[in-house]
């Protein structure tokens, strides 16, 4: 099989990313893979905690899409297994246990999801039950005594609980070991995941080890924050866009985001190439350019991918025909707020008297009656950022909030 020129590739593997570990180990893997004509095997693993694929996954999957164009195989690890324990990075408390029945029923969609994306011919597919169904409880002692409690407490997020009396569950400590065998099990080369992953991603070299296999070469990637501006785009923080979402709702979730996201946006989540960036990034700093409008254009850039440029324009109308002039109030009321105050949603409302009190806030966004920038509000923990909103409160009330 032919591949391009090592230098070639490895432009195009660095490319958007963090950190390589490490570089002198990929180039030997590729001269093998060159060598002998055989691509090396790139893996990437999801627990499906919800249904939905985000677009904070997809950074990962564009760059195993960029692997797959240079002629390598991808390995996706499906964590019905592992999706059971929950993985404690960045965790301050242990996370819900699934049961493994939920775990099957987010999976469903998955698949389909994956291949909006990936080729599926140059694509396998695994679910980590395959192996950890089979495992006779001394394969999980040995699996176990790979590792030591005092290699486990060098996680930040562990020690910080440890240190502040949080609870730590016994089966948070194997998430690291059954990601390092997932990499045995399927021999990889290379794994990719994001910064706060690295720890993960480390175990697996030292789990292949233990198991007499070369380590896999580790490569992180930028956190894409989600819609609130804050936090990373998580399906349990409900932050996030899902790629088999409507065009109506991606739009309008996109929409919401921080003008000062808008260019990673591009950068982590189009297809847009360098020169067209650079271009976003001119008018960007053009202070007499609107953000909302180079929005409209990340909006359309994202679901003409996942969906299509017509569903795309036809989004932008619906959302226009939202928020013009004759569908809002002539009268919106206008409330500038600093930056560095309290930013959460509920407690503004509150405050500014367009609910009675933070409770009621709290309720009317369980039920589903408020909404930033046409987009329906499900996290009751929701700040603001620098920025624009309108917040639509129940059927009529209106409030648009500008965040300086």
């Amino acid at each position: 099989m032919q591949f391009p020129p090592i230098n070639e590739q490895i432009d195009v593997i660095k490319k958007g990313t963090e950190e390589l570990i490490s570089e002198e180990e990929l180039v030997r893997k590729l001269e093998r893979s060159m060598k002998n004509g055989e691509p090396i095997r790139v893996k990437q693993g999801f627990d499906p905690t919800a249904p939905d694929i985000h677009l904070g996954h997809t950074v990962g999957i564009r760059k195993l899409r960029e692997f797959q164009e240079l002629g390598h195989t991808i390995v996706l690890i499906i964590g019905d297994y592992t999706g059971m324990v929950g993985d404690p990075s960045g965790k301050s408390e242990t996370r819900p246990r699934l049961t493994y029945d939920k775990v099957m029923e987010n999976a469903k969609t998955y698949e389909e999801q994956f291949f909006k994306i990936l080729d599926r011919k140059k694509t396998e597919i695994h679910y980590n039950g395959e192996w950890f169904s089979k495992m006779q409880f001394d394969e999980i002692m040995s699996l176990a005594a790979k590792f030591t409690v005092a290699r486990i407490l060098e996680r930040d997020d562990f020690t910080k609980r440890y240190q502040e009396g949080n609870p730590i569950s016994l089966h948070e400590f194997f998430y690291p070991l059954m990601q390092g065998y997932d990499s045995v099990a399927i021999k990889s080369d290379v794994e990719l995941g994001a910064t706060e992953q690295k720890f993960n991603l480390l175990a697996a070299r030292h789990v292949q080890r233990e198991y007499n296999q070369e380590p896999q070469v580790v490569l992180t990637l930028p956190v894409l924050e989600g819609i609130d501006g804050t936090q990373r785009m998580s399906k349990s923080l409900g932050n996030y866009v899902g790629i088999d979402e409507t065009p109506e709702e991606m739009f309008g979730k996109i929409m919401s985001i921080p003008d000062n996201l808008i260019y990673k946006y591009f950068t982590l989540v189009t297809n847009y190439h360098l020169d067209q960036l650079a271009n976003v990034k001119k008018r960007l700093d053009d202070p007499k350019t609107n953000p909302m409008t180079v929005k409209k254009e990340l909006a359309r850039a994202i679901i003409g991918i996942y969906h299509s440029e017509e569903a795309a324009k036809m989004a932008q109308k619906s959302f226009e025909q939202v928020f013009s002039k004759g569908e809002l109030p002539d009268d919106i009321e206008e409330i500038t707020v600093d930056s560095t105050g309290d930013l959460m949603l509920v407690k503004l409302l509150a405050e500014k008297g367009i609910v009675s009190s933070n409770g009621e806030g709290r309720r009317l966004i369980k039920q589903g009656a408020i909404k930033v920038n046409d987009s329906k509000l499900s996290d009751i923990n929701f700040s603001l950022s620098k920025g624009e909103y309108i917040i639509k409160v129940g059927k009529r009330r209106f409030v648009k909030f500008i965040v300086k």
